[in-house]
């Protein structure tokens, strides 16, 4: 196909493959930016500051595809897919022309960019890709005036741990150019291969594929599809309501939970993904899933659900509007453990939360004999583990649940738990989180967010906090609201030591009380 190529600069290889354009690598001469440094879930900004601060987007692309070993790049696969959100499909041709001008050898991007961050950790390790980018910035708002985030996994299929974090961010504070083909231009609409001729380089590969098809085949794998078809499509169905919120999980619901498994097409709301989220914050809480929440209390459905912008969180309801908080969602799904299949293969190593999580979980762990971690907030710390064989299912309280099947939180795989618990038990969500609590005990738990706040002072409030704990005095200080008092029990910055690197992590403020009972 070369001697094609260079005659008529376009020939077809098949219905799917494309042979395109021989394209050359420039040398861009930037300025380096400062602010540039990735936080558990990659790098999240306004919208405007990619768009307004030149070079800012292609400076941050170049770091991540820096720190990946040049001998790597040619034989290597990039995942790249994002939640549907504003200035994402612009992202994506970034990616593609500096990651072909860097030697990267084959990109397989979803559909119109389309892609969960669950299937984005699924595809990588289905695939035995080097690592992925993800267009996204999670639940926080989209559009114009809205958030955008650049997030790198490994090979794992997990976020990029500290030390290629820290990396990433080194490189950035000193970068002086970035390669790139700017002429190199991909069409994400049509599935099939695109092959490119980079200067110096062996042929380059984009491939676009189907967003759902692989992540599908994996819960295929992990679950009862019959059981859950009978549950939602069979003489005595169960009726749910979904509600993919705008986000990325439209295609994912439809395709799975309906046409597949065979709840109505009008079971699953809000199933396209929209680059503002249709004007909402893709936040699946009671604030933000309020339509979900008042279609709930009226009866007419059993079961509830939300999702965030890119897929990896959830909110459960039951009928009448009964809200599971996620404390004591994966506390259910760990006492139930052996009703998904998978599971019953595997057998269960170990189960962990996140340490502002409620301790729902510890109950469980306890009950059951099982191995129990407290880890700081951030998916990558049960990566670890699970990457170890220590760990099977994880939680944190901000609405992510999931387990080793991949390694991100994975809100539709906790879904199909929930209904592979109701399935198998055959009882309301409410009659299983009560029979929970009767047997377990209750942990209440509440969480509070603080939007918008001015950085400054809520360092202040921090440093002020800090200050309180470190008088000796404040450890068993007792305070009342109302009818109720509590002791101090603890008060400490949470320190964590990874057992399976030794790496240390600390400064995550924590205050535990006791109530006292007069």
């Amino acid at each position: 196909w070369h001697n094609c190529l260079f005659k008529c600069g376009r020939v077809r290889l098949s219905d799917t493959d494309r042979c395109c354009n021989m394209v050359k690598i420039t040398v861009i001469k930037t300025k380096p930016y400062t602010d540039q440094k990735p936080g558990t879930s990659g790098l999240r900004k306004r919208v405007t500051v990619f768009q307004q601060n030149q070079h800012y987007a292609e400076n941050f692309i170049q770091s991540i595809i820096s720190t990946i070993d040049p001998a790597q790049r040619q034989e290597g696969t990039l995942v790249v897919g994002g939640d549907g959100r504003f200035f994402m499909k612009d992202a994506i041709q970034l990616i593609v022309q500096i990651a072909a001008a860097n030697g990267i050898g084959r990109l397989v991007i979803g559909q119109n960019g389309i892609m969960s961050t669950p299937a984005v950790s699924c595809v990588i390790r289905k695939i035995k890709a080097i690592g992925g980018i993800i267009l996204t910035a999670s639940h926080n708002p989209g559009g114009p005036s809205g958030d955008f985030g650049i997030k790198f996994n490994i090979s794992s299929g997990g976020p990029a741990p500290e030390g290629i974090t820290d990396k990433i961010f080194q490189i950035s504070k000193s970068l002086q150019e970035y390669h790139i083909c700017p002429e190199l231009k991909v069409d994400l609409s049509a599935t099939g291969k695109q092959i490119f001729e980079v200067d110096t380089f062996k042929p380059f590969t984009v491939e676009i594929v189907d967003s759902v098809e692989s992540y599908a085949e994996m819960l295929r794998d992990i679950f009862d599809f019959a059981a859950l078809k009978e549950l939602l499509s069979g003489p005595n169905h169960i009726n749910v309501r979904l509600d993919a919120m705008h986000g990325v999980m439209g295609p994912y619901v439809r395709k799975i939970v309906c046409e597949e498994l065979g709840s109505p097409a009008n079971s699953a709301v809000n199933c396209v993904p929209s680059e503002d989220f249709g004007g909402h914050h893709p936040d699946p809480n009671l604030t933000y899933a309020a339509d979900l929440v008042s279609a709930m209390k009226g009866g007419e459905y059993d079961f509830g659900a939300a999702f965030d912008g890119d897929g990896d969180r959830n909110m459960v309801l039951g009928k009448h509007g009964f809200f599971v908080n996620p404390s004591d969602s994966v506390a259910v799904i760990g006492a139930n453990i052996t009703s998904i299949p998978y599971f019953q293969k595997t057998g269960v190593k170990g189960l962990a939360r996140s340490m502002p999580t409620s301790g729902a979980l510890d109950n469980v762990a306890k009950a059951l004999k099982m191995p129990l971690f407290e880890t700081p907030t951030g998916w990558k710390f049960f990566g670890n583990l699970m990457d170890a064989g220590k760990l099977s299912l994880c939680g944190e309280e901000s609405f992510g649940t999931g387990s080793d099947h991949i390694r991100e939180k994975d809100g539709l795989w906790a879904v199909l738990a929930w209904l592979s618990i109701l399935a198998t038990r055959k009882q309301s969500v409410e009659d299983i989180m009560k029979d929970h609590w009767q047997k377990f005990g209750r942990n209440f738990f509440t969480r509070y967010d603080y939007e918008e706040v001015d950085s400054d002072a809520a360092n202040k409030m921090i440093d002020h906090l800090q200050t309180t704990m470190s008088d000796k005095a404040f450890l068993g200080q007792k305070f009342s609201s109302g009818d109720k008092t509590y002791q101090v029990e603890k008060a400490d910055n949470f320190e964590y030591t990874d057992p399976v690197d030794g790496s240390v992590s600390k400064g995550q403020v924590r205050q535990v009380y006791t109530r006292l009972w007069l």
